[in-house]
């Protein structure tokens, strides 16, 4: 089965004049054309007249000087405004006044530059509607009271009012379950079943080192995963605190996360962090690049990050103080193999986890990569640019293979970042963040 699908965003074309003009049908045939059977169009109305509930988004496909004397008009509208008024799917040039003129009296507006902004726009609508019929699962039991609590305990995303948050910003529902049922669970899958699976998927999921009862017990918690899913409509993500409540379990989720995103497009949650789940998600689904989680370690935090990854020094760069180390559970993250240039399922790393746990080992595009993070208030997303220059291994620590980042300004990022975790999305994508942002519901802070 393939994971909650997005349906068809719904955009209703106006006019400006008392009946469409020659250039709002020619440029409706080239619109129609150029989105094929990605979005449903609507028939087409004047500005002014009432729109219908059924409408995603308006689409002004052609623009003229009455848009200045119509600004009561654009201003009772309470769908998104995109301006495609060029054959190609984005703004024209001539239109930049009217834009302004709009937006200075409060009116915003959404214009596309190009044909791939068009499209993000058009899944980020869909997006947006699919949420309140979405669901979120976090397989959790005892919260910050389980390994190293004094960490644990600190965090936002198990705090009732992250999910009550979360909830009212994007109408998703987030179902709390337990953790200790889901290992039952998954204690109980055959083992004929585990066998089939093996035979199944390991000649395509290279793993280096696994026992056979290591192998054995990854497959069976993605086995009872995949049967809850099965049972639960419209899930989008799932989470388990893994790392927090590693007692519960005999192995961690690496390997069912990464088949349950690759066979059902399920996107994922370490350690059950409902903010990353819904960073992933809205980016994934509305610009479809590849997103991982993991941990930040920027040089400036010195011996606290140190320690943590048992290392015994920062890589030598050039500003280091404009440097951080990425990593997770002893290697990158949790990447998925689609998303990867390199990847293997090893044995675990860290200490806190089940002997018989597995860990990936994987690595992602060098190069530009966003660093991208929904914030607490739901309102926000923070987003910053920057370039993974290399990738870094330390013997018999924590960080047997992490990343190397280089931001713009060490200490403005320090200072902004909203939380340990982030998300890392391949190359440069925070305009095409800037031009959802408003579907989305959102604000963009560059850090």
């Amino acid at each position: 089965m393939t994971a909650f699908e997005l349906s068809r965003p719904r955009l209703l074309p106006l006019y400006l004049e008392p009946t469409p003009t020659e250039a709002f049908v020619r440029q409706m045939v080239a619109l129609t054309e150029l989105t094929g059977n990605s979005v449903e169009w609507l028939p087409p109305a004047r500005l002014g007249e009432l729109v219908p509930s059924s409408a995603s988004a308006i689409v002004i496909p052609d623009m003229s000087g009455l848009a200045y004397r119509m600004l009561a008009d654009f201003q009772r509208v309470d769908r998104p405004i995109l301006v495609i008024t060029s054959e190609f799917g984005t703004v024209s040039m001539w239109d930049w006044e009217i834009r302004d003129f709009l937006r200075r009296r409060g009116v915003d507006t959404i214009a596309p530059t190009s044909g791939q902004e068009f499209d993000d726009i058009c899944r980020a609508l869909a997006v947006r509607e699919q949420l309140p019929a979405a669901r979120m699962l976090a397989y959790l039991d005892d919260l910050g009271a389980g390994k190293q609590p004094d960490i644990f305990k600190r965090f936002y995303w198990w705090e009732d009012q992250c999910v009550s948050d979360m909830q009212r910003a994007f109408g998703v529902t987030i179902e709390r379950r337990s953790f200790r049922a889901l290992a039952a669970r998954a204690a109980s899958v055959s083992e004929q079943r585990v066998l089939d699976t093996q035979a199944r998927v390991q000649p395509h999921v290279p793993m280096v080192g696994l026992t056979g009862r290591a192998r054995a017990e990854a497959l069976r918690l993605y086995l009872a995963l995949n049967d809850e899913l099965d049972e639960t409509p419209g899930v989008i993500a799932a989470g388990i605190n893994c790392l927090n409540e590693s007692a519960t379990s005999p192995t961690t989720p690496c390997l069912a996360w990464n088949l349950l995103f690759e066979e059902r497009g399920l996107i994922w949650g370490c350690e059950a962090d409902l903010t990353s789940m819904m960073t992933k998600y809205l980016a994934y689904s509305s610009l479809r690049v590849p997103v991982i989680m993991t941990n930040l370690y920027p040089f400036l935090m010195g011996d606290a990050a140190l320690k943590h990854e048992r290392i015994p020094y920062f890589p030598a760069m050039p500003e280091p103080q404009n440097h951080l180390l990425v990593a997770h559970c002893g290697f990158l993250g949790v990447v998925p193999q689609s998303f990867s240039t390199e990847w293997t399922l090893r044995p675990r790393v860290l200490e806190i986890v089940d002997p018989n746990a597995n860990a990936i080992d994987a690595r992602i595009a060098e190069g530009a990569t966003t660093i991208l993070k929904l914030t607490s208030s739901m309102d926000s997303i923070t987003v910053t640019p920057a370039v993974l220059t290399n990738y870094a291994q330390y013997e018999n620590s924590d960080c047997l293979n992490g990343a190397v980042l280089r931001v713009e300004d060490g200490y403005r990022f320090v200072e902004g970042l909203p939380s340990h975790h982030a998300v890392l999305a391949t190359g440069d994508i925070i305009r095409r963040l800037e031009v959802v942002s408003a579907v989305l519901g959102l604000t963009v802070q560059r850090i």
